[in-house]
Order: structure tokens, then C-alpha cells, then sequence
């Protein structure tokens, strides 16, 4: 999968280009709207302008995420709709609240959050077994879990399913910018994960786990430990920050995993 170019300027070609990423026909787009399917293709030709509340409906119909919603309304002339908040603000309490709940109370077990571009915001202490020992240089700010976790000299070189858990990761990446070709920082560590080591990506796994999910199997202290992956975001979010923010929470695979972690 090759990451999307940059999305056109004008309201019509963004409107074309999301109907074409998700697969839908002006006509079935203009049902689900109540407008007319001529009227939409006039929108998309430049032959006619849309208002505001029009923009907004034809983008959750296309399900397109808050960042590009916004483009969209500068496109069409209108001022954007979603705030994009740093998360150190004042109204974004309750969000940093919840988020550090969920991590505190994942302990001891691994959990971080991380922004659209993977870069991690925050993170519980049991993280400390995925980062120990890394070298200075993948662990700057803004730490981008996903580059420190492929990197050769990173969680990869640590890792008993390099392979497999690159391919599960890959996946998820493509599917993102799938959703939202539009981020281009994502795009740029994307490209950068393809340039490292692929390892077996169709070696067979032992874990029971891998019946059911793919597993983390990664070496610590001398211990062959195995973990798996869950992901939590936050519902109806109105704040672009908020709609990219997401949890990785990972628990033991298996009753080994589990003692030597909460023995910790």
C-alpha cells in the first residue's frame, strides 16, 4: 500500500476523491444526505457551492475524520468546526483524567497512550519493560512508538515474532492511512518502517494466543514473555486530539508472562 498524495484544494475534488475512498456512488451518497444526485455532481464539478450545513452532512455520511471535516470547510469558504486542543490545556482535563485512570489501572501490566502519529503522550511505569535499555537516540521527544518499536536497534531487536507482530502492526498503519490519507507525519514514519527489517512475517507461532490474536513475544531479563494488544479510544469525540488519541493496553498472554509481571 502506498500512501495517499496530499487531498486536492477545491470542496468538489475533496468531496470526489473521499466518495472514491470509501467506495461510494454520488447516488448513494446523495440518498443518504436527502439531496439530489445532480445537485451533488454540480458540488463536485465546481458548478455549484454547498452551504456549510451541507459540507458537514456529505462528511459524516463519508465518514471522514474531524482534521480533514475541517479542510473540507476551508475548501468550501467557511471557517473549521473542530478545535484541535493540546492536551496540557485546561479543557482537555477530563480527557488527560480519563486516560491516566485507564493506564494506572492497567499496572503492572504495559499500557500508553499515543497521539494520530503514534507519538506517545503519556504512559504507566510497567512501560519500562518495553523501553529498558534502548538507546538514547529512539527515546527523544516526541517518542513515536511506532519507529522505536520496528527499529532495528529498538523493541525489534527484543522481539521473538519480529515478523508477525510487524506484519499485525503494518496492517494497522495501512488501514489508518487508509481512514485519513490526509496525515502526512504518519505517512512519513510509514515509509520510514518500510525501510527496516521485515524479519519472518509467515514463521509459525507457538502461543496459544496467535489462535485467537497475534501476540508480543519479546525477550526481558533472561525471560521469553508474551503479551497481547488491546486499543481503546474515546467515544463521539468533538476535538481533533481527542478523536486521534488512542490507548494501547497490553496483558499477559499466558500464565508465565503473568507471574514474572506482577512479581516485577
Amino acid at each position: 500500500m502506498t500512501p495517499t498524495a496530499p487531498h486536492p484544494s477545491s470542496i468538489g475534488a475533496l468531496l470526489r476523491e473521499w466518495r472514491r475512498t470509501r467506495d461510494i456512488s454520488q447516488l448513494d451518497l446523495a440518498s443518504r444526505t436527502d439531496i439530489s444526485a445532480r445537485h451533488l455532481s454540480f458540488v463536485e464539478t465546481g458548478r455549484s457551492a454547498p452551504s456549510r450545513d451541507m459540507v458537514l452532512r456529505l462528511a459524516e455520511q463519508l465518514d471522514v475524520p474531524l482534521r480533514d471535516r475541517n479542510r473540507m470547510l476551508l475548501a468550501a469558504g467557511y471557517a473549521p468546526a473542530f478545535s484541535e486542543s493540546a492536551l496540557d490545556t485546561p479543557r482537555m482535563g477530563v480527557v488527560r483524567a480519563a486516560v491516566r485512570t485507564v493506564l494506572a489501572s492497567h499496572d503492572p501490566f504495559p499500557a500508553f497512550a499515543v497521539d494520530g502519529n503514534w507519538d506517545m503522550v503519556d504512559a504507566n511505569a510497567a512501560v519500562a519493560l518495553l523501553t529498558e535499555g534502548a538507546p538514547p537516540d529512539l527515546l527523544t521527544t516526541p517518542f513515536n512508538v511506532l519507529r522505536f518499536s520496528m527499529h532495528p536497534r529498538g523493541l525489534a531487536a527484543r522481539m521473538l515474532n519480529l515478523g508477525q507482530w510487524r506484519r499485525y502492526v503494518l496492517g494497522r498503519v495501512e488501514r489508518q492511512l487508509r481512514v485519513n490519507p490526509g496525515a502526512a507525519r504518519l505517512a512519513e514514519v510509514y515509509r520510514e518502517f518500510l525501510t527496516y527489517p521485515a524479519g519472518n512475517e509467515w514463521g509459525a507461532a507457538s502461543d496459544d494466543a496467535f489462535d485467537v490474536c497475534v501476540p508480543l513475544r519479546l525477550r526481558y531479563d533472561g525471560h521469553d514473555l508474551s503479551l497481547i494488544c488491546t486499543v481503546t479510544t474515546f467515544g463521539s469525540p468533538c476535538d481533533i486530539t481527542v478523536e486521534e488519541l488512542h490507548v494501547e493496553n497490553f496483558y499477559p498472554a499466558d500464565d508465565t508472562t503473568e507471574r514474572f509481571l506482577r512479581s516485577r
